[in-house]
């Protein structure tokens, strides 16, 4: 059976609710362009991964 609202301390409901939040993105900047990507993957705005053009990129 459940606990009532009223037994729960704030503070015990919110050490509970520690963990409930928004991550940062791996980003990392392009060494080409020096743009920030997500890791391991192709640059957008030049297209480059590993030091070579992998898709052609429309600037």
């Amino acid at each position: 059976m459940a606990v009532p609202a009223r037994k729960t301390s704030k503070t015990r409901k919110r050490n509970r609710r520690g963990h409930i939040k928004l991550t940062v993105l791996g980003l990392a900047p392009c060494p080409n362009c020096g743009e920030l990507r997500k890791s391991h993957m192709v640059c957008p705005s030049c297209g480059y991964y590993d030091g070579k053009q992998v898709v052609n990129a429309n600037n």
